[in-house]
């Protein structure tokens, strides 16, 4: 079995977002960057299921500029065998990177495809389910635990309400969340390996995708200074202060 897994590169979570001065976008300069932590744990997945014996190969894929071949070698560190990168300069929405992902699965034949539910950056928790539309496959989304069996996939998924569990056909597509794993450390050895091994390169136009925006972004803006806490005396105080200020009770 082949298990293609996603990987973004986005600024690290650690990081402290800096806005442009010009609002036109969010500061990347000597910013860290890293891979998605939702991709992180659509790797150790994938991982765990070759170290098991369920999958066979693990190859991972990334959308974007040169410089994701950096979140493409931290992934073979973690023990993916291939690397491709689809490398554009456009700043690619979801539904064009389905449609990247589609052409590559068209050509690899995965069995199964994991992928982080949303990436931290744009937050918008569409690309799954897309790609699934797209390639007409069963989907399982928000996994918090998932077991491969004869065609099949047994995933536990996070609902409103609690937990859901479902089996799909293979090939499926599963989006990870945080309670499906934690994801390991890539040991030194790996990641001066990982730093020779090969990527393979291509584009969206030698796989037939047109990845032009279909939406422009007018302006970034910080959210709202938040105001300090005071005390108060009394609860009357907190009270009237609750009702006259906050205007959340009447």
């Amino acid at each position: 079995m082949k298990v293609l897994v996603t990987v973004k590169r986005v600024v690290d979570y650690n990081v402290n977002i800096r806005v442009l001065n010009d609002h036109s976008g969010v500061d990347l300069n000597n910013v860290k960057m890293s891979v998605n932590p939702f991709d992180e744990i659509a790797i150790e997945e994938a991982v765990r299921l070759k170290e098991a014996g369920k999958a066979e190969e693990v190859v991972v894929v990334s959308v974007g500029a040169s410089n994701c071949q950096e979140q493409i070698r931290t992934a073979r560190a973690l023990g993916a065998d291939r690397g491709i990168l689809v490398e554009t300069d456009v700043d690619v929405q979801p539904l064009a990177i389905a449609k990247v992902l589609k052409a590559v699965i068209d050509q690899e034949q995965p069995q199964l495809i994991i992928t982080g539910k949303q990436a931290i950056d744009g937050d918008n928790s569409q690309t799954g389910q897309m790609l699934a539309a797209l390639c007409g496959y069963a989907q399982a989304t928000f996994a918090s635990e998932v077991d491969l069996g004869d065609g099949v996939a047994t995933v536990t998924r996070e609902i409103d309400g609690g937990l859901e569990t479902i089996s799909v056909k293979l090939p499926a597509i599963v989006t990870t969340d945080l309670r499906l794993n934690e994801p390991r450390y890539a040991s030194l050895p790996n990641i001066m390996k990982a730093k020779k091994k090969p990527i393979d390169v291509t584009t969206p136009d030698a796989l037939g995708v047109n990845v032009t925006p279909t939406v422009t972004t007018l302006k970034v803006e910080p959210p709202a200074a938040r105001a300090a806490g005071i005390k108060v005396e009394s609860v009357e105080q907190l009270v009237d202060k609750l009702k006259n200020e906050a205007k959340v009770i009447s």
